[in-house]
């Protein structure tokens, strides 16, 4: 009897030497998951749309070109990034007490940018419709100046004293 259990070790250990595979041929390979996050957007308000003393029943304009009157921001980031504007614009000025409106209209050539390629606000690098979502690429400099104009359309009889609204640029990057 002991040499059956012995005859029937022997052949289950010969069978599992049979079965199972070997491990000694076997190689690895590891990489690493990587991401660069890249710096964050700032936009700054540099200068408001200013269109000083309006008479009223008298539209007047400021144009996109004009230092120290058109609105301006200054966007940095990465250099030469995929980037989207959006120009959320008011359709009239307010009082501060709310109760008088002075409508305010942007044509489709109301604003400008320059990405380092122009000779600033006077010879911006191109023309944008601040009416629609726009995409531009921030210069080599890292930098896009954006440069806005506008007419404001009072009344004949529009109400005395100091009207306001706010001009939001949103800048976002798009990941090209």
């Amino acid at each position: 009897m002991f040499q059956n259990i012995l005859k029937l070790f022997l052949c289950l250990l010969l069978c599992i030497a049979v079965v199972s595979p070997t491990a000694d041929a076997q190689e690895y390979g590891t990489i690493q998951a990587l991401a660069t996050v890249v710096t964050s957007l700032s936009v700054i308000g540099n200068s408001n749309l200013q269109f000083g003393a309006v008479t009223p029943g008298i539209n007047k304009s400021v144009d996109k070109s004009t230092v120290g009157s058109a609105g301006e921001w200054l966007i940095t980031g990465v250099a030469n990034a995929e980037v989207t504007l959006d120009i959320t614009l008011p359709d009239s000025l307010v009082t501060v007490d709310s109760l008088a409106f002075m409508r305010i209209s942007f044509s489709n050539t109301d604003a400008s940018y320059d990405d380092g390629t122009g000779t600033g606000q006077t010879g911006p690098a191109g023309t944008l419709n601040p009416v629609n979502f726009t995409t531009l690429r921030l210069g080599a400099g890292a930098t896009l100046y954006v440069w806005i104009g506008g007419t404001v359309l009072p009344s004949i009889s529009q109400t005395g004293g100091d009207y306001a609204s706010d001009i939001v640029l949103t800048v976002a990057y798009t990941g090209n």
